[in-house]
Formats: C-alpha cells, structure tokens, sequence
C-alpha cells in the first residue's frame, strides 16, 4: 500500500508540464517594493513575488534599520520563462519607474529607493545592461542612474509587507496615487509607459 502511494506520487511530480518545473529568478529595485510587487503580480508568467531587501551592509535586515545600511527595497520575481521571457520583464520594469532619478523614486528620497537590476548569472548581467542601453535609446540617448549589477543576497522583508496591495487596497492605492508614481511614469515614458504590465 505504502509502495503503491509513494510510487503514484512519484509518476505525479515526474508528469508535471515542463513549465511547472522550470522556473528563473529576476531581482529587480523600483523605489516602494509594494508598488513593484503590484506591477509585476499583473505580468503573465510571472508565478510569484516577494518584497525584500538587498545589497546593504548587514545580515537579516529589518524596515527598521535598512536604510542606514543601505539595502534597497528590491522585489524577488519567479517566473516561467516559457510563458515570459527575461528581457520582456527587463523591458517592464524599466518602463514602469522613472530609471534617470538618481535620488529615489517618485517621493521616496534616498538610496534604499534607487533602482537597479540585481542580475541572477552572467545572462541576466548583459541581457540587463542592453536592456539599459535600449531604455537609455528610447528616451533620447539620456542618462540612466539605473544600477546594473551581480545579485548579492536576497533578504525577505517583514511579512506585513508581502502582498501589502491586495491586504490594505485602500492604503496602497492613496500612497501610490499621493507619491505620484503613475503620474511621473507617464511623463517620462509617455505611450510606453508601464508597456508589458497587464492591465497597465
């Protein structure tokens, strides 16, 4: 009985669809990680999002102290690459922050709040650093303050804050629309903005 059980378990996990069991990792920085988590939850092939923490100068850190040891708010993405592809995320994202702020995002000062590109392997290094030189193209040849670099550790932030759009949609919605996130989305990427967020 238990041999039929454990062998049917088995054939369960081993007929899965390929997609199922093949899954990549994006780290990515925006300014608020409630706001990125709530864009990149709208994107098709995206199976999961987590708010963190990242780059900063101590282990296990907190909302509390992560600022004075500059971790930016980052936002962890799993997705399946069969469904979408690390360059279409790459695209979103630069689309969906202002990436020629070097201060923040929108009103969230300081460098916790700068973007960046947090590449998981040396394919994700140089598919975001041309994904950079396309976005710095789009908007004219500026420069872009967005930071390109090697994935350090990833630290799970507090969990009041995962999924903070959907626990407190009243709060999100008053904060996002009062930083002025949208609005300045919209004024530096024009039509483009927020391109390949679903329902954007």
């Amino acid at each position: 009985m238990l041999r039929t059980a454990a062998l049917a378990l088995s054939l369960a996990f081993t007929t899965l669809p390929a997609a199922a069991q093949n899954t990549e990792r994006a780290i990515f920085a925006g300014g608020c990680f409630w706001c990125v988590e709530s864009d990149f939850d709208k994107v098709g092939g995206v199976i999961s999002t987590t708010s963190g923490y990242i780059g900063g100068t101590t282990e296990n850190p907190t909302y509390e102290n992560h600022t004075a040891a500059r971790h930016r708010e980052a936002v962890e993405i799993v997705y399946d690459p069969s469904r979408v592809s690390y360059d279409a995320l790459l695209a979103a994202f630069f689309r969906s922050v202002d990436p020629t702020d070097a201060g923040g995002q929108f009103c969230d000062r300081g460098y916790s709040y700068t973007t960046a590109v947090y590449a998981v392997g040396d394919a994700q290094l140089a598919a975001a650093r041309e994904a950079k030189a396309k976005a710095s193209q789009a908007l004219g040849g500026v420069q872009l303050a967005t930071e390109i670099v090697p994935a350090p550790q990833f630290w799970p932030a507090e969990e009041y804050h995962q999924d903070y759009y959907t626990k407190n949609p009243l709060r999100y919605r008053y904060y996002r629309g009062a930083c002025g996130r949208d609005a300045r989305v919209k004024e530096v990427w024009g039509s483009e903005a927020m391109a390949g967020i679903k329902g954007s």
